[in-house]
C-alpha cells in the first residue's frame, strides 16, 4: 500500500526481455534503500514493483504481461525519470490518499498551460475509469497523488503546484503524453457493494414497485 506522495526521482537504468516479458533495473537516486529489503514493494511511476535483487544503488523488477498490457512501461527506455515510492509504513502519516499500485488505465495528456506559477494539465481517462472520478476528488498520476480541480466527460483537469512539478515527474509532460492512472479505491468498493445490493434486491423480488403493490409506500 502506497500514499501517492513521491519519495524520489529515480531512472530506468536497463530494461531486458526475458521470454515474453520484462526484468527492469531502476536507479533509486536519493531513495533510502536501507530498510528495503528483497520482495519488499516500491511504486515505480505508480506501478507497485516487488524488488528481486538490490545491488546497492537501485533494485531489479520483473514486469508481467499482466502489467505491460495496463501501462506503459514496454515503452520505457533507459535513462528515463521516474516516480518512487516505499511501500507505507503502519506508522507514517497518510499524506496523499490510499494507493495500492494497481493501474486502472492509461490516461492521455490533452492540453498543458501555465497559471501563475502552477502547471494545469487536462488529462483524457478511458471511459471504464472515467465515472470513478470526481472534482476535489483524489487520483494518482503516475504514482503522484493529486486532486482533481474539474470534470469534464472523460476528462479531468490537474493544478501542479511549484513543490509537486519540483519533486515529480509532471513537470515533464508534454501533450500526447501517456500517464499510469490509478482510481480512487474507495470509489470502487463503492461501486461494487452498490451493484450487490441491487442485484440481491432483484434476485429477492423486493423492488419499489412490490413495495407499493403491497401497500408499505404511498403511490
Amino acid at each position: 500500500m502506497f500514499t501517492g506522495i513521491i519519495e524520489a526521482l529515480g531512472n530506468i537504468a536497463a530494461v531486458e526481455q526475458v521470454q515474453g516479458d520484462l526484468r527492469l533495473y531502476i536507479r533509486t537516486g536519493s531513495l533510502d534503500l536501507g530498510d528495503v529489503a528483497l520482495g519488499d514493494s516500491i511504486a515505480v511511476n505508480g506501478v507497485c514493483l516487488t524488488a528481486v535483487d538490490l545491488p546497492g544503488d537501485g533494485f531489479w523488477a520483473d514486469v508481467s504481461r499482466e502489467t505491460l498490457a495496463h501501462t506503459r512501461f514496454p515503452d520505457l527506455k533507459p535513462g528515463e525519470q521516474v516516480n518512487l515510492e516505499k511501500a507505507m509504513q503502519p506508522s507514517g502519516r497518510l499524506g496523499g490518499h490510499i494507493v495500492t499500485g494497481h493501474v486502472d488505465g492509461l490516461g492521455i495528456v490533452k492540453n498543458r498551460y501555465e497559471d501563475a506559477r502552477s502547471i494545469r494539465f487536462d488529462i483524457e481517462a478511458p471511459a471504464d475509469i472515467s465515472r470513478y472520478i470526481a472534482a476535489k476528488g483524489s487520483i494518482t498520476v503516475d504514482g503522484t497523488s493529486l486532486t482533481v480541480t474539474a470534470v469534464e466527460g472523460n476528462g479531468f483537469q490537474l493544478n501542479i503546484v511549484p513543490h509537486t512539478a519540483q519533486e515529480t515527474i509532471l513537470a515533464s509532460y508534454q501533450t500526447g503524453r501517456q500517464v499510469h492512472l490509478e482510481v480512487d479505491i474507495i470509489a470502487r468498493y463503492m461501486e461494487r457493494l452498490l451493484n450487490r445490493t441491487a442485484e440481491q434486491t432483484e434476485t429477492s423480488g423486493v423492488s419499489m414497485n412490490a413495495l407499493a403493490a403491497a401497500g408499505y409506500l404511498n403511490r
